[in-house]
């Protein structure tokens, strides 16, 4: 996109984040980013279900952050978003847009005709009689509404990206590791593992922050605002406070077991794989302690992600308020630089 700005704009349950980049003669510089809470209700699972709700902060949000471009990447995110390995007929890709829907019918939630399918090869094809790849598949109905929602603010959707496509651009270490990233966010997790950039499994876990909170003021009897506040401050290494750590490792446990189970699809196919490193980001990647409990109980190193890492190391320009939200930013980053 040389000489244009586009913005990654990911719209999460609890709020809405955008990143504006620009690419001229001197390289990609990230100009903007904003992020505005949402009402709760709006967006649920990843559906818009207020279409005004989001529409009106969309609005706010591009006059607060300057936002300059009206031209967008729309991360999209559901739970009945399917993503999987899977080995379909080697013709052109215009034929297998027209072939896909009658080869992967049977391995869908929903019915052909109302999911969006795309096909990701995983090898150079060749003259083989099929090719690996992985399917996506996802709800055409909440897609379409992401898209007119976005574009009654005024926007122009370019281009519907997978959320868990931008996490792996921004937040990826590549190497030799088998590496999972979870973005853990207000009421969903997404946990994507990729070997040297290239995905392997995607998940959405029903399960983030939100519900941590709840299950927290449920255990303690205090009000949501407080059990949030302990939840941030206290989380799993508050030492003058072991009540508040019990409840809250009570409440993760559920979250780390649904991860666990991630791990454990991975070595139960035909090429077995083992985790050895996972990156949390998103808005609960910050929960005090969160990083040990996950790696006392995986085994598998655990970091947080810095999607602002490998453009440092690039010597690439990023907007200072981009630096203090990075963690929960690399969604939006991630869109961004896939348009660019």
């Amino acid at each position: 996109m040389a000489g244009r700005t586009v913005i990654g704009l990911d719209i999460g349950s609890a709020s809405i984040r955008a990143v504006e980049a620009h690419r001229g003669k001197s390289g990609i510089r990230i100009t903007h980013f904003g992020q505005l809470s949402l009402p709760d209700g709006a967006v649920v699972g990843g559906v818009i279900s207020d279409e005004r709700a989001v529409i009106i902060a969309l609005r706010q949000l591009w006059s607060t952050a300057k936002l300059r471009s009206h031209t967008v990447v729309l991360g999209v995110t559901n739970r009945q978003i399917v993503v999987r390995e899977m080995s379909v007929t080697n013709v052109p890709d215009r034929e297998l847009r027209q072939t896909l829907p009658f080869q992967v019918r049977h391995v869908l939630p929903l019915p052909v005709e109302q999911s969006l399918l795309d096909f990701y090869p995983l090898e150079v094809p060749g003259d083989a009689p099929t090719v690996r790849g992985l399917l996506i598949a996802a709800p055409k109905a909440a897609v379409l509404t992401a898209v007119r929602t976005v574009e009654r603010a005024n926007l122009h959707v370019a281009r519907v990206d997978l959320a868990s496509f931008a996490l792996i651009r921004a937040a990826a270490r590549l190497d030799d590791q088998i590496e999972a990233i979870a973005d853990v966010g207000a009421q969903s997790t997404t946990v994507v593992a990729h070997h040297d950039g290239q995905p392997l499994i995607v998940r959405t876990i029903p399960r983030g922050g939100a519900e941590i909170t709840k299950s927290v003021a449920d255990r303690l009897g205090v009000a949501t605002e407080e059990a949030e506040m302990i939840k941030r401050e206290v989380g799993l290494v508050g030492v003058d406070r072991p009540d508040a750590v019990a409840a809250v490792r009570q409440a993760v446990g559920a979250l780390i077991s649904e991860i666990r189970s991630s791990f454990i699809y991975l070595t139960s196919g035909d090429q077995q794989r083992r985790v050895t490193r996972l990156a949390l980001s998103g808005g609960g990647a910050l929960l005090p302690g969160l990083d040990r409990a996950l790696h006392e109980e995986l085994g598998a190193d655990v970091v947080v992600a810095d999607p602002l890492a490998r453009l440092r190391g690039n010597g690439v320009v990023v907007a200072a308020d981009l630096e203090q939200h990075r963690s929960s930013a690399a969604v939006a980053l991630g869109l961004t630089l896939g348009a660019s």
